[in-house]
């Protein structure tokens, strides 16, 4: 993937280019999962988060701003972080009459590249306050086990017992994966909300820490983890949702639900 924008070095640009945004089709990592486009699985969406965010008023004072963007899950395209980036960038010396000007700007360019609506909320910098430290609900991390493998192997996870029924929220802080282009690490948290035959934790910890040496998009890894468990579990309903550190200005979480939901935008303190 040396030909994507994060694998090549580049000239940032301040005026506006749309063409900068860098589709990427999920249908190739669907096939190799085994999940026909036609039919997905999962429902859920794809939330971006921006910190860097800036234009020009028309008198030409900068305005900042952070941004979110909500991509669905069956977009056929993700678009490339970098290219992302490089794309918000080229705002920065450019005028705008409002920040609805910008916003509308944002879905429009952002939609086309996607191939779908993207929801764009621009918010300033006080609202910052208003985005809530996510509090973690049972952390498995504390678990003492042996791991031992960091490619994800599906065989990790055994379904429970269909006797011992459970309901709760799991997360863990300790999912690591690669950038497919840069190799760079991505650090995230992740949050398994499910309802079924009871997960054994143990073995649900050796299994996100799997991804260690694994190399993926974000989105990419996200639908690995719930088709991983909804093969192998089999719950009656499942919800994974990571959040994931920022990097270049931009975190990004994605979820996959067995039903339709909308989750909010919560932030972890590392986030």
């Amino acid at each position: 993937m040396g030909f994507l924008p994060l694998g090549q070095q580049t000239e940032y640009v301040s005026e506006y280019d749309s063409g900068l945004l860098y589709p990427i089709a999920r249908v190739d990592k669907w096939i190799e999962m085994n999940i026909e486009s036609e039919r997905l699985p999962f429902y859920g969406e794809d939330v971006w988060n921006a910190y860097e965010l800036s234009w020009l008023n028309l008198k030409g004072k900068p305005v900042v701003a952070l941004a979110e963007f909500r991509l669905p899950c069956d977009s056929p395209n993700i678009i490339e972080s970098k290219s992302f980036k490089l794309y918000l960038n080229s705002l920065n010396q450019m005028r705008y009459d409002s920040t609805e000007e910008v916003q509308a700007l944002l879905e429009r360019d952002l939609s086309n590249a996607a191939e779908a609506r993207v929801t764009v909320v621009i918010r300033d910098v006080e609202s910052m306050s208003s985005l809530v430290v996510l509090t973690p609900d049972y952390c498995i991390d504390e678990l003492d086990v042996e791991i031992i493998e960091y490619h994800p192997n599906a065989e990790l996870l055994k379904a429970g017992d269909p006797s011992d029924m459970a309901e709760e929220r799991l997360v863990s802080h300790l999912l690591k994966s690669n950038c497919p282009v840069t190799n760079q690490p991505d650090w995230g948290s992740v949050f398994i909300d499910y309802k079924g035959p009871k997960i054994n934790h143990e073995d649900l910890l050796k299994y996100i820490v799997s991804f260690r040496e694994h190399t993926d998009f974000h989105e990419q890894c996200v639908e690995r983890i719930f088709i991983d468990i909804m093969r192998q579990c089999q719950p009656e309903s499942l919800t994974v949702y990571a959040r994931y550190v920022r990097r270049g200005g931009l975190d990004i979480n994605p979820y996959r639900s067995s039903a339709p939901l909308v989750l909010g935008n919560d932030r972890l303190a590392r986030q």
